[in-house]
């Protein structure tokens, strides 16, 4: 018997596929303590550098007040430390710990084990994605895809 995605729209079968991926990765995250949002913000603290809470909210395209509930879990949980800004005495400095890239080390490894990186499947949903962005602004305000 044919497998019965195999008739499926290409748009069902991407939001499907997606899905399935998502539920087995958060899951697997939640068994190591680590949420989909947490391991958003260590990536981007990791690949910034100590940075404000802004720069991350921004970059995970999220809400600061959003990011500030987030950052609040990672320290509390020991897998970052804010500091005081060296400009700014009235902003933090978001900082991954050891704890926090060895958690993002292991979130890495598990996203490779759920869905391992297929150097052509990267350029299509990227070419995918960026006509997504190119329709959004052709036709107004930006939806959540």
């Amino acid at each position: 018997m044919e497998d019965e995605s195999a008739q499926w729209p290409i748009g069902r079968l991407l939001a499907a596929a997606s899905r399935a991926v998502e539920r087995e990765w958060d899951e697997r995250l939640r068994a190591i303590g680590l949420q989909h949002a947490a391991l958003i913000a260590l990536d981007i603290a990791l690949r910034n550098g100590p940075t404000g809470a802004d720069v991350i909210a921004r970059a995970a395209r999220v809400q600061p007040q959003t990011m500030s509930r987030t950052l609040e879990r990672l320290e509390r949980d020991g897998m970052i430390e804010r500091g005081p800004h060296p400009d700014d005495g009235r902003r933090r400095v978001v900082t991954v710990t050891e704890h926090g890239r060895r958690m993002w080390e292991t979130a890495r490894h598990i996203e490779r084990e759920v869905l391992p990186d297929d150097p052509e499947l990267r350029r299509r949903l990227g070419a995918i994605l960026a006509g997504a962005r190119a329709h959004r602004t052709d036709t107004g305000p930006a939806r959540a895809i």
